[in-house]
């Protein structure tokens, strides 16, 4: 499959789907004319690819867990990658919470007091 069909099947620009081979993240082999050709498995690699820098992972993050898509063994090593993942991620999604109940108290206070009589000027100064 060439690398345009793979980017479009897989949503990905091909400049992405370029730079995860750079990565390491997806392999193609070389056709006629020097063309990339990809299996038909890319497909499914580079979502699970997005789906991974979506949760925040890094290339160098990502590359050790591929393996699992073919072999379906989970090393030790991955399987405490997977689990620092995961573990960074519930420290974002704590911080994210608490700014969004920040914002949420701000925009109650802010209807709130939407029609009161005192007012301060944003360009003063």
């Amino acid at each position: 499959m060439r690398i345009g069909e793979v980017a479009e099947r897989a949503g990905v620009s091909v400049r992405a789907l370029r730079y995860y081979e750079e990565q390491g993240l997806v392999l193609a082999g070389r056709g006629a004319g020097g063309h990339r050709q990809y299996p038909e498995s890319a497909v499914e690699r580079v979502k699970f690819i997005q789906l991974l820098y979506a949760a925040g992972l890094t290339s160098k993050a990502i590359l050790p867990i591929l393996p699992f898509l073919e072999t379906l063994v989970t090393t030790p090593r991955m399987a405490r990658l997977l689990e620092d993942e995961r573990d960074r991620l519930r420290v974002r999604i704590g911080d994210l919470t608490r700014a969004h109940d920040r914002l949420e108290e701000l925009i109650r206070l802010a209807a709130e007091y939407r029609d009161s009589p005192a007012t301060c000027s944003a360009s003063a100064g």
